[in-house]
């Protein structure tokens, strides 16, 4: 057991590596994971459980037998920053780094070597590839596909209910982010659009339809300005 800061608590049920560094106030709840050399920052908490409403249309049953029930897992040299949530049932791959008071749901799973930013949230059911960067305050809806290499801007919203509610017995469905593709800032991704490998989506752009690959768009609605040459 890692010597704990002031206030920490680690459930005893809690697995946790070497050289692992916990700060102060900082919470591993049970069924947690922390691999080999993790920071976790003051304020943290790994594990938390879902608060769900009684007509929540989110499913407490586990995708590929990982429940909100469960802890979160940590792979060896994940940092967490100052007050950053991961919910159980997160899977953080090794080099993750999540940044202040950033958000990461249950059954989301972030690749290699990716970047969550400061108060960024990424909610359930969602899947980042490696050497993903999604910058301050953007808001990833559940069930979205991130690819790898994939650049997201401050303050990008992704959306996943066409009906804003109103059919909650339809399944949700985010965006699709193909490989190294980019979303400036601002932007507002519809549901279901596929943004194509290595496209770019303008600051500001509202995107109602896919994203062909290699391919600029601006506006709103985002038209295409112009393909994007090989690099």
């Amino acid at each position: 057991m890692p010597e704990l800061a002031h206030g920490a608590f680690v459930s005893a049920d809690a697995r946790i590596g070497e050289g692992v560094s916990i700060g102060v106030g900082a919470v591993v709840h049970a069924g947690s994971v922390i691999g080999d050399g993790c920071v976790l920052q003051d304020g943290c908490i790994v594990g938390k459980s879902p608060a769900l409403g009684a007509r929540s249309t989110v499913s407490a049953t586990a995708d590929e037998g990982a429940t909100a029930d469960e802890g979160a897992i940590l792979a060896a040299g994940v940092k967490l920053c100052a007050g950053a949530i991961i919910f159980g049932g997160a899977r953080l791959a090794t080099g993750v780094v999540i940044g202040d008071r950033a958000i990461v749901r249950e059954r989301v799973t972030v690749g290699e070597d990716s970047l969550v930013g400061a108060t960024a949230v990424i909610e359930n059911d969602t899947t980042i590839g490696a050497r993903v960067k999604i910058q301050t305050a953007a808001n990833i809806t559940a069930f979205v596909t991130v690819e790898d290499d994939v650049f997201i801007a401050p303050g990008v919203l992704t959306t996943n209910d066409n009906s804003a509610g109103r059919e909650p017995q339809k399944a949700n469905i985010g965006p699709t982010l193909r490989r190294g593709c980019r979303i400036g800032a601002g932007a507002i991704l519809l549901p279901e659009v596929e943004i194509g490998e290595q496209a770019f989506v303008a600051a500001g752009a509202v995107v109602t339809r896919s994203v062909a690959p290699r391919t600029l768009v601006m506006g709103n609605p985002a038209r295409e300005a112009r393909a994007i040459a090989e690099a």
